[in-house]
């Protein structure tokens, strides 16, 4: 642990019971109504739960305010040549006492994570080049809009795969 974490701590909040890696820096952070804490760092965005857990900003679909933060995480279905594919897992919402900065610092860290994007307007799907924080380098992904199932997804990405593989 570097001198400044022994001396000062590591930024998470007071009860916060996950274990940060070694060049995690917490960004923000937020009470959740109901226990726990939504933190933001420099690799992910920890959800409570009965133990935290890390969502690389990589596998965040959406987050949106709707009254309360609604946040959609994306799993890595299978893959179309170097295109992962991705599902929307059903969206979690935490509700938060002072949401300003941590909605902030999650939509830079999103957006910040995007390097290219492009839509396939039908069916419906888009196509991102992101930066997976603490690698080097970066992945391609694509996911469905609601209700477009991962056959099609696979179909509307194949020429793209393909023409990445070369």
């Amino acid at each position: 642990m570097g001198l400044f974490r022994r001396l000062f701590g590591d930024g998470a909040p007071d009860g916060f019971t996950g274990s940060l890696e070694q060049d995690e820096t917490v960004i923000a952070h937020a009470a959740v109504t109901g226990g726990g804490h939504l933190v933001v760092t420099s690799l992910g965005l920890w959800v409570p739960g009965e133990s935290p857990r890390r969502i690389g900003w990589h596998l965040v679909s959406k987050a949106k305010w709707e009254g309360a933060l609604r946040l959609v995480e994306a799993a890595e279905a299978s893959a179309e040549g170097p295109v992962v594919l991705l599902e929307d897992l059903p969206a979690h919402r935490f509700a938060l006492d002072d949401p300003q900065r941590v909605m902030r610092a999650i939509s830079q860290r999103v957006e910040g994570s995007i390097r290219h994007r492009e839509r396939v307007e039908s069916p419906g799907v888009w196509i991102l080049q992101r930066k997976i924080p603490g690698r080097d380098g970066v992945v391609w992904q694509a996911r469905g809009d609601a209700g477009v199932d991962l056959a099609a997804v696979r179909e509307a990405v194949a020429p793209f795969a393909s023409k990445l593989a070369g």
